[in-house]
């Protein structure tokens, strides 16, 4: 058995929210500098000045970003990431085996209808929560902090107040539409094919329930996740990070794009995302796992206690 040994007693859905959380955020300071590149990446034709910075590939990417900004530019944002994920991830993943007992009615196995179900509603409900949040991420990984440029941001709060002021409330909710849409997609591609290559792995005893099988079940369900979603996720990233009337819809955003810049234009940063989403998928659901693991094994003693300090 690689790793912890799974708990004889099913999680409680307490763990699953704060164990979804907490993993996530490990996940994000893993990846986070794939995640800036790839933002950087789907707003390269956004800039009509002939003296913006270029960036190619990923790693040409990092290496441009840590020449030209510092190293610190590759963690912008960091901090409003990680504020997403303990709202963000906690609803979406820890609340999805929840949400999939209650389309299913309870049963033991769940249908792909159920699971598909679940995974749009704990997405949805996830986006409408941490908008604010990711709206803030994306604006700070997007500015740009080049020698002689003033960014738009002094930091994370500086961000939260300045939209809120300037743009209001709509500011900080902005795009939730489109980001709606691209995590029902992603939170049911990404959960849904989790689900089934684990449960598959395990059906045909082709591996146990442990790292390998976590490993394997997060790396397929990141391929596929990108390759679904990257199209809705260029889209958000840029009418998020647009200033107000540049675009007056996620619609219109799209239509520029195709216009100008071509079909291609909607998988730009596709090999960041994928090795981003790959990445962040093993980490997050690993960790996940680990740690849902250790929350159980931890029961027991915790409720000792508590009983003898009564």
């Amino acid at each position: 058995m690689v790793g912890l040994k799974p708990s004889d007693v099913q999680p409680t859905p307490g763990v699953k929210f704060l164990g979804a959380g907490a993993a996530a955020c490990i996940a994000d300071l893993v990846t986070f500098p794939l995640d800036t590149a790839k933002v950087r990446l789907q707003i390269q034709g956004e800039a009509q000045s002939s003296q913006a910075v270029r960036y190619k590939g990923v790693l040409g990417t990092i290496v441009t970003l840590v020449k030209t900004e510092g190293p610190k530019s590759l963690y912008s944002g960091l901090h409003a990431g990680l504020q997403r994920q303990m709202s963000f991830a906690s609803i979406r993943i820890g609340l999805y085996d929840t949400a999939k007992q209650f389309y299913n009615n309870g049963k033991e196995t769940a249908g792909i209808g159920s699971r598909i179900l679940a995974g749009c509603t704990t997405g949805g409900l996830a986006v409408i929560v941490a908008q604010p949040t990711d709206v803030v991420k994306v604006r700070l990984q997007a500015q740009s902090n080049l020698s002689g440029a003033k960014p738009r941001y002094a930091g994370t709060f500086h961000a939260y107040k300045t939209i809120a002021s300037e743009e209001g409330a709509r500011g900080l909710w902005k795009g939730t539409a489109p980001n709606v849409t691209r995590n029902a997609i992603v939170n049911t591609a990404e959960l849904v094919t989790y689900d089934l290559i684990k449960e598959n792995l395990l059906k045909y005893n082709l591996l146990t329930d442990n790292l390998p099988c976590h490993f394997v079940s997060a790396f397929g369900a990141g391929f596929c996740t990108t390759v679904v979603a990257s199209p809705v996720d260029v889209v958000k990233t840029r009418y998020m990070n647009s200033p107000p009337g540049q675009y007056t819809s996620a619609p219109k955003c799209a239509w520029t794009m195709l216009m100008k810049e071509g079909v291609t234009a909607f998988y730009k940063g596709f090999v960041p995302s994928f090795l981003r989403l790959g990445s962040w998928n093993v980490v997050m659901f690993v960790s996940y796992e680990q740690l849902k693991r250790a929350m159980m094994k931890s029961r027991p003693t915790i409720d000792c206690a508590t009983e003898s300090s009564l």
